[in-house]
């Protein structure tokens, strides 16, 4: 069938429409029935404007989902993929568009889901902060699979296709850095080994590259399956290092990546061959980070995300919730008396804890405990009294912060969060966002407890995908 593109949506599909005088049956039949407006049809892989000729590949009751099988009508943003595994590997959804039309796109979706939810008009243009588009990504996690559906050996890294849990072999990935192509060249090298690809074969079914800074050091993060035996990744790890002299550490778990729950005790890992962290610096500071830990992914970007976030803001105290490894407390550090920055995650908060300078406190704790157990007059660590001056009432216990900065997960604060950020009366929250659908759910509370957008800005962290970062500032 015939179809025309309205827009993209969040998630990399484009919005197309059924005919609203017919739907088809199961078998695809046109039914010719009048059903209203036309049914809702998401395809990947196009662009605004654009006719294409389509298959449908589901039927819903609410909505469809389509194939585009030829551009009929292309869009003049239209571009040829620099990436020879584009349309089949799901990690990029983009590349077939201008990186400046990416970015216009990706500003749309960001207005339009701040009106259609939030209804919030936003006063001020969005600032819009670009990125190189390629070979920005300072970790990937790649998947590994030794035998193929007949269950006959092989050796295979790659990245799930496109919609599917299917491996799609890759040699090399145009948005990771120069070191981490090195490393996954290595693995294929490495792979051809028969005594190396039975190490793997023994229990290793992902790898994670983490690079430093200035693209000099790796660590490696290797997830592998419960039978895996120690001496047999060792031996991989040892022959991978030895390959790879630029790698630091290799650390090993069992499963997937360590658990970010707050009760969660640090997994044990099963091997530490080598450094478990690395040193990342940035313009502000320099951060231990760990394996497992969480870091912002564009190396290129970091310093102009932080600068956005923090530059300008001063005062008494300052609240950094889902801190992470301190990235946005260490710069706070310099220009706030007291530095409070809550994270849920065990590994990360050790993190924190060790990059923090004296005049911050790192506090273990899911967002929402904390702040229920601060407003109660408790806290949830030593470490919130020494920063806030002592036991008492919960005024004595958490003062009003002059600045509260929140990097939630793409789940976003949620209800209660957002409503426990108002009653603190702080004059700035600064929101770094994910997911524009859940900034635009967490901003209702906010902006009807007073609260304006004073700024609002893109960060392009992920070229060639439909992620979105953005910061807005919102004063009252």
């Amino acid at each position: 069938m015939l179809l025309t593109i309205e827009k993209l949506i969040y998630g990399g599909d484009g919005l197309a429409r059924l005919p609203a005088t017919s739907h088809t049956d199961e078998r695809g039949d046109d039914r010719g029935d009048d059903r209203g407006r036309g049914k809702a049809v998401f395809v990947p892989l196009v662009l605004a404007g654009e006719k294409i000729e389509a298959t449908l590949i589901e039927e819903k009751s609410g909505f469809a989902r389509a194939r585009a099988e030829s551009i009929v009508d292309a869009s003049p943003h239209r571009v040829e993929p620099d990436c020879q595994y584009f349309g089949r590997c799901g990690g990029c959804h983009y590349q077939h568009a201008s990186y400046t039309h990416q970015l216009e796109i990706k500003k749309e979706i960001l207005r339009e889901n701040l009106r259609r939810i939030a209804k919030l008009e936003l006063q001020s243009e969005i600032e819009v902060h670009p990125s190189p588009p390629w070979n920005y990504r300072n970790r990937s996690r790649l998947q590994i699979q030794t035998k193929d559906a007949q269950a006959r050996p092989t050796f295979t890294i790659g990245y799930f296709k496109l919609g599917s849990h299917e491996l799609m072999p890759i040699e090399q990935c145009p948005v990771s850095s120069p070191l981490i192509n090195r490393g996954i060249a290595t693995l294929w090298k490495m792979g051809q080994s028969k005594k190396a690809a039975a190490k793997i074969a023994a229990g290793i079914r992902e790898v994670e590259f983490f690079a430093n800074a200035d693209d000099t050091q790796l660590l490696v993060e290797l997830s592998c399956s419960a039978e895996a035996r120690r001496s047999e990744v060792r031996v991989f790890a040892e022959e991978l290092r030895a390959a790879l002299p630029e790698i630091e550490g290799v650390v090993a778990f069992r499963g997937t990546q360590p658990s970010a729950r707050p009760d969660a005790a640090e997994p044990t890992p099963l091997l530490v061959l080598g450094e478990r962290f690395l040193t990342y610096r940035t313009a502000q500071a320099s951060h231990r980070v760990s394996s497992g830990a969480f870091f912002q992914t564009n190396r290129h970007l970091i310093d102009e995300l932080v600068k956005i976030v923090t530059q300008g803001r001063s005062g008494e105290l300052a609240l950094d919730l889902y801190a992470g490894v301190g990235l946005f407390s260490t710069a706070l550090a310099g220009d706030f008396r007291h530095i409070i920055s809550v994270e849920s995650s065990q590994l990360s908060a050790s993190d924190l804890q060790y990059n923090l300078p004296s005049n911050g406190k790192a506090i273990q704790a899911a967002t929402a405990q904390y702040l229920s157990r601060s407003r109660d007059g408790s806290s949830p660590r030593r470490s919130d009294k020494a920063a806030t001056g002592g036991e008492g009432s919960a005024a004595s216990t958490f003062p009003t912060p002059d600045l509260i900065v929140v990097d939630p997960p793409r789940s976003g604060l949620g209800e209660p969060v957002a409503r426990s950020l108002t009653n603190l009366g702080a004059p700035r929250v600064t929101y770094v966002s994910c997911d524009p659908a859940t900034l635009a759910r967490d901003l209702i509370p906010l902006l009807a407890a007073g609260y304006r957008v004073e700024q609002a800005h893109l960060v392009d962290i992920f070229p060639q995908t439909y992620h979105l970062e953005s910061v807005l500032h919102l004063v009252r």
